[in-house]
């Protein structure tokens, strides 16, 4: 009797792939299967959820805004707040009603471009997210380290050990992830209620000040018509340097990402999630103007009561522009509580961005067959991300400042592939207005992403890296994996399942057949020469077709459907991504439903091999009859019970 071989273990191994079974390729990211009710929650805590994210960028865009715009910040704020207004809310209003099960903008423009120029392009966008979402890591983490030192309370001498510090933030953060991290809501609700909050106590005690000392005012008028003494020319600088404060803009993706957490009607469903699609606008639209109510009352009141050395490297208000009012005017006490609560929003707003990645990542790359097994497993997937955020730290110094246009880079490609497409969706529609509409938004988002590239490469130059590594590593797993089985079901209907069982009675073999023009003279040759060559005594045989849909798919589900044409021939029937592996799929099935071993029959494919294999590769045809055998002798390991593969 055969002794069961024992798995050996591997304790190191077996934790870091935990739950790598329950992230498999057949539910690509854990918002893929619907969210259990209980764990929804009424659209406004799920805002908070998403706000830890897109709110705690006043920890840091007030700053950024006043050292690239000046004393012209709050024009050119005043311009972004439009844009955000009336230019990304609409569009991902748009998004949350044709994506509502959280997969955003990305799974649109997936559909909309099919084949594999849909597949790369969702790479390079992965590239520009991937972007976003590290960058958002490292910023908030060297941000929340400027809120720590340049706290009164804190020794000086930490000054020095802003990269240490920071790394330090990124480890804990990957070491929550490693324990096991799942988004506290309720945690999310009250860091933003507390951040809104105190902020809400600086922006009125600021707005105070000014009333009261109307010099400051005049001051700022007076710079600023020093500088543009044509109000014109002011607007028009405005408009120009906008794209730099373009960090004001993050969240919106994040906003339809949370869609499956977002309560919604008792009588929806997940064909037709009405209230879910209502309250998640509600919470884009809440969320947007809360945020732009901030960012205009912040930039003004920064700009006016902030010396403008004070933003510049080194200066108390680099980084933390709210913090040194909060100190100024508030005192020490507040300040300092100012200061944890920024931090522990920035840090919450890097737990959520890695959140973000461990989703997105799984959501598309496995489904392609463009990632490692491993990749579908939390653990190792949070310590490579943490590797590149230190990579990261480490290439910026822990400077916020530097780390600005990279960010803001990554969110604006995420704006405008999300403007183009809903812009080709509308058009597909026959929304000749809205079509209008949106491509005038995304004409915006194109200039204001091109003006920032230009003037800070850095995001660009990031986000290519990120590119080049993710396309590098899906090719190289793509080739690995090409002769994995790739099909999650197989299905045969009636018709089909008689003539399997029928010929299993005797010997069940079956001829794979190129598709072509379907007479009775293609059949009849294919038969005899199939008897000929395999010196066959009848003509008891089915005959297997496969047709290639997209190639570029990389698993599904096969559906045989059961044939006779001309009066005599069975044919077996299927669709298919891959033609070697849905055969080899095929017979396995063929042989657990009837019983018997078969075999399939083949002729050589003409031509070169390397030619056929990239076919195979590229198209899902080319080298079918080694590739199928290979397939099969990857997926049963016993020879006993593997088809039979005969080539002629």
């Amino acid at each position: 009797m055969a002794t069961a071989i024992q798995p050996t273990r591997r304790p190191v191994r077996d934790w870091l792939l935990d739950d790598a079974a329950q992230r498999g390729a057949e539910h690509p990211g854990p918002h893929t299967a619907p969210a259990h009710e209980a764990h929804r929650r009424p659209w406004w805590k799920v805002m908070c959820l998403t706000g830890v994210d897109y709110f705690s960028t006043l920890g840091y865009q007030p700053g950024i805004a006043a050292l690239a715009a000046g004393v012209i910040s709050p024009l050119a704020t005043l311009v972004l707040v439009a844009l955000t207004l009336l230019g990304a809310l609409p569009v991902y209003r748009r998004v949350a009603r044709e994506s509502p099960h959280g997969e955003g903008s990305i799974a649109m423009l997936e559909r909309l471009l099919p084949f594999w120029r849909g597949k790369l392009f969702v790479l390079v966008l992965l590239g520009f997210a991937a972007t976003d979402f590290l960058i958002t890591m490292t910023l908030s983490a060297a941000d929340a380290t400027a809120h720590i030192v340049e706290n009164p309370h804190v020794p000086h001498l930490l000054d020095d050990h802003r990269v240490l510090i920071t790394l330090g933030l990124l480890a804990l953060l990957g070491a929550v992830f490693l324990r096991g991290f799942s988004e506290a809501i309720g945690v999310a609700v009250g860091l933003v209620g507390v951040y809104l909050g105190l902020n809400l106590v600086v922006v009125v005690v600021g707005a105070w000040e000014i009333a009261t000392h109307g010099s400051v005012v005049t001051d700022w008028t007076t710079a600023l018509t020093t500088q543009h003494s044509n109000p014109l020319m002011a607007i028009a600088v405005a408009l120009i340097v906008f794209p730099r404060l373009a960090l004001g803009l993050s969240g919106f993706e994040t906003g339809v990402a949370v869609m499956p957490l977002v309560q919604g009607d008792p009588g929806d469903t997940e064909e037709r999630p009405t209230g879910r699609i209502r309250d998640t606008r509600k919470l884009l639209t809440t969320a947007a103007l809360i945020m732009s109510g901030y960012l205009v009352a912040t930039s003004f009141l920064t700009t006016l009561l902030i010396p403008q050395q004070e933003f510049a490297d080194g200066g108390e208000a680099n980084g933390r522009a709210l913090a040194y009012l909060a100190h100024e005017h508030l005192g020490s006490g507040f300040g300092t509580v100012y200061d944890v609560s920024t931090i522990a929003i920035l840090w919450f707003a890097g737990a959520s961005a890695m959140a973000g990645l461990l989703n997105l990542i799984p959501r598309y790359l496995p489904r392609y067959g463009m990632a490692p097994r491993w990749a579908r497993a939390t653990r190792p997937m949070v310590l490579v991300l943490t590797a590149i955020a230190f990579v990261v730290t480490w290439l910026f110094d822990a400077d916020v400042d530097a780390q600005g246009g990279a960010y803001a880079t990554g969110v604006l490609v995420l704006i405008t592939s999300a403007s183009v497409a809903v812009t080709l969706s509308a058009r597909r529609a026959g929304q000749r207005n809205q079509t209008i509409g949106f491509g005038v938004i995304a004409a915006v988002f194109v200039y204001t992403t091109v003006v920032n590239v230009v003037e800070r490469p850095d995001g660009l130059k990031i986000g290519a890296l990120f590119i080049a590594g993710i396309i590098a590593v899906s090719v190289t797993s793509r080739l690995s994996r090409s002769f994995e089985l790739r099909v999650t079901d197989v299905g045969f209907d009636e018709t089909a399942q008689l003539f399997l069982r029928d010929c299993a009675r005797r010997t069940l073999r079956l001829v794979a057949n190129e598709p072509g023009p379907g007479d009775e003279e293609e059949y009849r040759a294919k038969l005899e020469a199939t008897t000929r060559e395999h010196d066959l005594r009848d003509g008891d045989v089915l005959f297997v077709e496969v047709e290639v849909t997209d190639p570029s798919d990389f698993e599904g589900s096969l559906q045989v459907h059961g044939h006779v044409v001309h009066g005599q021939y069975r044919v077996l029937r299927v669709q298919s991504s891959s033609v070697p592996n849905a055969l080899a799929a095929l017979l396995l099935e063929a042989r657990d439903l009837t019983g018997a071993t078969p075999h399939v029959y083949f002729e050589w494919t003409e031509g070169n091999p390397f030619a056929n294999f990239a076919r195979f590769l590229l198209l899902g045809a080319g080298e079918v009859a080694p590739v199928t055998r290979e397939v099969l002798r990857e997926a049963e390991p016993d020879r006993d019970r593997r088809p039979h593969v005969h080539v002629g």
